[in-house]
C-alpha cells in the first residue's frame, strides 16, 4: 500500500460498527479497514473485577440471564429497522480488510503507517494505547453510542433512559485521547427511542440515527476543518448493568 488513503477504520466489527463503516464507504469509497480480534472474555472480566470488585462484576454477569429473556422477539424489530433505514450491518464484500490481533499491535501500526491517512475512524475497539495513537500524524475519531461526557463507557443509551433522561439518548463522535470517551466532541446526535425498543435494539436505533455525524466528522477531518468543543455536562463512566439494577429499572421504569 503505497498511496495515501484519506481515511482508515479501526474496529472489532459488530453490526453497529459495520453500519458506520458502510456509511463512510458510501461517502469515501473503499478504504483500509483494520479489523482486530475481540478481546477474550476472561481478560475483559478479569480487568473489570480488578476495577470494580468481584461482587459487582458477578452481579453484572448474572444480569445476562434476564437480558437473554428480553432478547426474545427483538429480531423482527431489528429487521424492520434495517429495511426502513437502509442499514448495512454486515462486513462489506471485497473490502480492504486487514485482520490483526489488536489495534495496539505492531501489525496494526504498520497498516496505519503504510496508508498515511488524513484521519482514522474508530468504532468498537479496545482502548487504543499511546503508541498506536502516535503512529500516524492524523486525528483518531471515535463513534460512541452515548452522549459524552455524561454517558461515557458502555450502554449509554440504556443508562440515559434508566436515568429518565431520554434527551440524552444518542451518540457522540469525538477525538480519541488516552481516556475513556474523554476526547473533545465533534458532533452529537439525539435519537428518538421507540416504544418497542429495548436493551438489544438501542445500539441499532442510535446507529440508524447517527450515521450522518460520523460522515460529517470524517469529511471535516479530511478537509482540515475539525472544530472540537467541550460539552458542559457532568462526566460519568458506565459499565454493564447489574442484575438488581437491570431488574429494578425494568419493573419500576419500564426500561428493559
Amino acid at each position: 500500500m503505497s498511496e495515501q488513503s484519506n481515511i482508515v477504520a479501526l474496529t472489532a466489527g459488530g453490526p453497529h460498527a459495520w453500519i458506520m463503516i458502510n456509511a463512510l464507504r458510501a461517502e469515501f469509497g473503499d478504504f483500509p479497514i483494520i479489523l482486530e480480534d475481540g478481546e477474550p472474555q476472561k481478560v475483559f472480566w478479569r480487568r473489570r473485577r480488578k476495577m470494580l470488585g468481584p461482587l459487582k462484576v458477578a452481579s453484572m454477569q448474572a444480569a445476562r440471564i434476564p437480558l437473554k429473556l428480553t432478547k426474545r422477539g427483538t429480531w423482527p424489530i431489528i429487521e424492520n429497522m434495517i429495511e426502513a433505514e437502509g442499514l448495512e450491518p454486515d462486513m462489506p464484500e471485497g473490502a480492504n480488510v486487514t485482520r490483526v490481533a489488536s489495534v495496539n499491535s505492531d501489525a496494526a501500526r504498520a497498516v496505519l503507517q503504510a496508508a498515511k491517512p488524513k484521519a482514522v475512524f474508530v468504532v468498537s475497539t479496545r482502548m487504543i494505547g499511546r503508541k498506536t495513537l502516535g503512529a500516524v500524524d492524523a486525528p483518531f475519531i471515535n463513534y460512541h453510542s452515548g452522549i459524552n461526557p455524561a454517558y461515557r463507557g458502555m450502554f449509554g443509551g440504556y443508562f440515559a433512559l434508566a436515568n429518565k433522561e431520554p434527551e440524552h439518548f444518542g451518540a457522540t463522535v469525538h477525538l480519541v485521547d488516552e481516556g475513556v470517551d474523554t476526547g473533545d466532541v465533534l458532533y452529537q446526535s439525539r435519537v428518538e427511542v421507540q416504544p418497542e425498543d429495548n436493551f438489544h435494539t438501542y445500539l441499532w436505533r442510535m446507529a440508524a440515527g447517527s450515521r450522518n455525524i460520523a460522515v460529517k466528522a470524517m469529511r471535516d477531518a479530511v478537509s482540515g476543518a475539525l472544530s472540537p468543543y467541550a460539552v458542559d455536562l457532568p462526566s460519568k463512566q458506565y459499565f454493564a448493568p447489574t442484575l438488581g439494577g437491570y431488574v429494578w429499572t425494568g419493573l419500576s421504569k419500564g426500561v428493559w
